[in-house]
């Protein structure tokens, strides 16, 4: 998903019901979420081209592997080709056809191709933009250093720019400004205005419709682009962005509105090698997908071995816990960034009696603006005690005929609330934090919401909690605009994802400000907006970057990445702040990018940071090196400090205090003028708590200077013997039937699936999806290899010797695989009937007969030939009559 507006408000979690003793699981609406997985990447044996592949011989390999497609009876709608960073193809086809075509020589690998959400604008608020720029240093690269990253070309691949705004050069709202341009001068659209990929809505559209002009209509890419180099009059209300003087090339993946496919987005990533970029920056992501393999980020890896820097968002599903981070940003070689919250904004304001004091906030997306006067008595619908508070689940509301209703948020969605109160009556709603900070909400939905809404932060929501106990309240509507210091300015925001990598990479690897940021958007939406996500910090790091790369050219990107993260500065635990601890380094990287301090730096330090692994293979013993190119001599005194370790449920992590041992060889470093000094380090993870991801900082702090920083992060124990398959509250993993589905593709239901959950088997006719097996699978962690084998069933219903022999039962098997994306989530894989037979696997249907299908996955690390490392489910007989 593209990573703006994450905080925009909170949604269903799916439904579970019963007819008799099958149990309904949907997609929508209730306690089981379907995550359809869709089309598939398919990855050929051959090194793409910026790894020694030969063009020629590369498009022979995909005909060898079309034909063998042919051949195996493998259906397959081929998308995209891709033969530049990475070679293979992406593909529309049935679980079933992918499980042959697996038979081919030619395959290295299979991924699903995630569907990548779009954002809703929140111009709520207006923070200047000149605050976050002072919150990386990015003011004084500019106004002290002179940069302005001229002569750099950073790529935006998003949904486009708006090239007509004045603020990239453009002539203004009435058109007339060609692409391309002279800050534009490079891009295209590879989907067309009415693409949308996102099954669900109504105006779902997947057939793009490519042309050469990006120019935007959804808005999220404009307002990146502002961050990275938007060059406005910021005295009359224009942006001005981290490298105003940059090109800028925009690889338009999103239309209007919706989602678009990583396979689209490793379509741009070509191209913008193909253009010369310096820079590429990427605002969006496929949340979950933490495998460094997946496609879109080990394509950006062959970029940055090309000599490009990609920048890209770590993702917002911070809510949803650890192992969250997405691709591209976990990609090896990639700067994945984390979000901050930015230090104040202005917003507008209603006061409240009896001293009339301003209340500011924000108003909610999807409901009426508030109005500029007229007052309204204010009532409340709980406690700032009440978790539930105006939830449907809680019963009916007293009468609001009349009123401004005070809310608590949580545990319901911002819509439900708002319906709710506005069915009692209420006039107005006003939400109020459950936790420290500002919130951008959304009510949007059906019914639609009639009455305004707005949030305001929980220190204010307590405040008026109190005075409405106290007595009669009034709330006056003004248009007084108030400027807010925001109470989790400069901490981590609550919406930024949590790493690490499956593999056990630290990421993301440092952050920078995305928490309400104004920025650039299309003159036709008003030329100005705020959003949120870490697809607003990403972009101040890839404007960083290029002002980085005009400063000091001779830079690798390697290099680069150390130097940024040598410098950042961590930050306090967001949820106690002030109180020593440290935000946990999985979450923050490095901490908050301090460009200024990074170009201006005469050392540096490799590697930028440590990945120690598990702890199961003790402590870990390294070496970091400091480069010193200035004319003195340099002591460091050496030390470390802690951060906070998470552990528990992935979904639901608990938080524990830190605990490693540090000790290097020496207390001391000096590090002569002009040349460098390495030191040794042994880290030793703490005891507990059993798969914590712990991590902390290496301090080498001079007697007059700047103090270089090393992250470092690790797992407590033994990463196999996590357990990766768990019933999700169902009983998963479990044998189901289709029982309705709005669209298939091939075998797989990607839209609105509803499954009969058969815990005592069942008999299929196989003659159609929806007379089909399928096995629904949670994974509470990240799996290197899931297969599904076909068995005969003995007659006490387990399973007997492999159908088709050892070698020729396999009908499903996929690679890389992120954890399910919500303690409810499940991939439902369809079995229609039919094995792989012969040495090329040619497919035929299987006899009548009963049948068990073994899940198998190997765990992350994992040696597929050590029992420990791999887990096993047998389904119920499937009994196969097609009568």
């Amino acid at each position: 998903m593209p990573f703006g507006a994450a905080s925009a408000g909170e949604t269903d979690n799916g439904f579970l019901g019963s007819a008799s003793d099958l149990a309904e699981v949907t997609a929508s609406g209730g306690e089981l979420v379907h995550e359809p997985s869709g089309s598939w990447f398919i990855e050929l044996t051959e090194e793409p081209a910026v790894r020694g592949g030969q063009r020629a011989q590369l498009r022979q390999q995909r005909a060898r592997l079309l034909a063998d497609a042919a051949e195996l009876d493998a259906d397959v709608d081929v998308r995209y080709t891709y033969d530049r960073l990475w070679n293979g193809i992406s593909v529309d086809a049935s679980e079933a056809d992918i499980a042959r075509i697996r038979g081919s020589r030619e395959v290295a690998a299979v991924y699903p191709v995630a569907t990548v959400q779009a954002p809703e604008p929140q111009d709520t608020v207006s923070p200047a933009m000149e605050s976050a720029l002072g919150m990386t240093g990015a003011d004084v690269a500019q106004s002290e250093l002179g940069l302005d990253g001229a002569g750099l070309r950073v790529a935006v691949i998003d949904s486009g720019i708006d090239y007509d705004h004045p603020d990239f050069g453009g002539s203004g709202i009435d058109g007339g400004t060609d692409f391309p341009t002279g800050r534009v001068p490079y891009g295209y659209d590879f989907v067309g205005d009415a693409y949308n990929a996102d099954s669900s809505s109504p105006a779902y559209n997947p057939v793009p419709a490519p042309d050469d002009d990006p120019d935007d209509c959804g808005g999220h890419g404009t307002h990146v682009a502002g961050i990275v180099g938007a060059d406005g009059d910021t005295t009359a209300g224009g942006v001005r962005g981290v490298a105003p003087a940059a090109e800028l090339g925009a690889y338009r993946v999103f239309g209007c509105d919706g989602s678009t496919t990583a396979d689209i987005i490793l379509a741009a990533l070509e191209m913008a090698h193909a253009d010369g970029m310096d820079v590429v920056n990427m605002s969006l992501g496929a949340g979950f997908a933490t495998w460094p393999q997946y496609p879109t980020a080990a394509a950006s890896d062959a970029l940055v071995d090309e000599g490009v820097v990609v920048v890209a968002s770590i993702g917002n599903s911070g809510a949803s816990g650890t192992w969250s981070a997405g691709a591209p940003g976990v990609g090896e070689k990639v700067i994945g960034v984390a979000s901050f919250d930015n230090v104040r904004y202005d917003a507008r304001a209603f006061t409240a009696s009896p001293d009339d004091r301003p209340f500011p906030y924000s108003p909610a997306t999807g409901a009426p603006e508030p109005p500029a006067d007229g007052s309204l008595p204010m009532s409340r619908t709980g406690t700032t005690d009440s978790p539930t508070d105006a939830c449907t689940a809680e019963g009916p509301l007293p009468d609001l005929t009349g009123t401004a209703a005070l809310i608590r948020r949580g545990e319901c969605p911002f819509h439900e609330k708002a319906v709710n109160a506005q069915n009692a009556g209420a006039e107005a709603v006003v939400l109020y934090n459950n936790v420290p900070g500002s919130f951008a909400p959304t009510v949007a939905g059906e019914p639609a919401v009639t009455i305004p809404v707005v949030a305001v932060s929980q220190a204010d929501g307590h405040e008026l909690d109190a005075r409405i106990a106290a007595g009669d309240t009034t709330l006056t509507w003004t248009e007084e605009t108030v400027t807010v210091e925001n109470p989790t300015g400069g901490l981590i925001s609550s919406f930024s994802s949590y790493g690490m990598t499956a593999e056990l990479d630290l990421k993301p690897d440092l952050g920078a400000p995305g928490g309400l940021i104004r920025s650039t958007y299309p003159l036709e939406e008003g030329g100005y907006g705020l959003l949120s996500g870490t697809s607003m910090s990403s972009p101040h790091v890839a404007g960083a970057v290029a002002l980085l790369l005009q400063a000091r050219p001779d830079l690798e990107p390697g290099q680069v990445r150390d130097l940024l993260q040598n410098h950042a500065v961590p930050a306090d635990w967001s949820l106690i702040p002030d109180s020593g601890y440290i935000e946990p380094v999985h979450r923050q990287g490095a901490g908050m990018l301090a460009i200024d301090t990074a170009i201006l730096a005469d050392t540096s330090l490799t590697p930028g940071k440590l990945s120690l692994g598990e702890s199961e293979n003790g402590p870990v013993t390294t070496s970091v090196t400091v480069r010193n190119d200035g004319d003195a001599d340099v002591v460091y005194e050496l030390s470390h400090v802690d951060a906070i370790t998470t552990a528990d449920e992935p979904n639901d992590p608990g938080f524990y205090l830190g605990g490693a041992s540090v000790e290097f060889a020496v207390e001391s470093l000096t590090v002569p003028a002009g040349g460098e000094a390495a030191v040794e380090v042994t880290i030793t993870a703490p005891d507990g708590p059993e798969f914590g991801q712990y991590g902390g900082y290496l301090l080498l702090t001079p007697e007059d200077g700047d103090t270089l920083r090393v992250p470092f992060a690790g797992l407590v124990g033994d990463y196999q013997s996590l357990t990766v398959l768990t019933g999700a509250g169902a009983g998963l993993p479990a044998l189901a039937a289709v029982t309705q589905c709005d669209r298939f593709v091939g075998n797989d239901c990607t839209m609105n699936g509803v499954f009969g959950l058969l815990p005592d088997g069942a008999s299929f006719g196989m003659s159609g999806p929806d007379d089909m097996p399928a096995i629904l699978v949670h994974r509470e962690y990240p799996v290197e290899k899931l297969t599904l084998e076909l068995f005969k069933a003995r007659k006490d219903g387990s399973a007997g010797a492999p159908f088709g022999g050892k070698n020729n039962n396999t009908v499903l098997e996929l690679d890389y695989l992120g954890r399910s994306g919500t303690a409810t989530g499940f991939n439902a894989y369809v079995w229609d009937g039919t094995r792989s037979v012969g040495r090329r696997g040619v497919s035929l249907n299987v006899p009548d007969g009963d049948y068990v299908l073994r899940l198998t996955v190997v765990k992350p690390l994992g040696d597929p030939e050590n029992p420990d490392h791999v887990e096993t489910w047998d389904s119920p007989v499937i009994t196969v009559d097609r009568g």
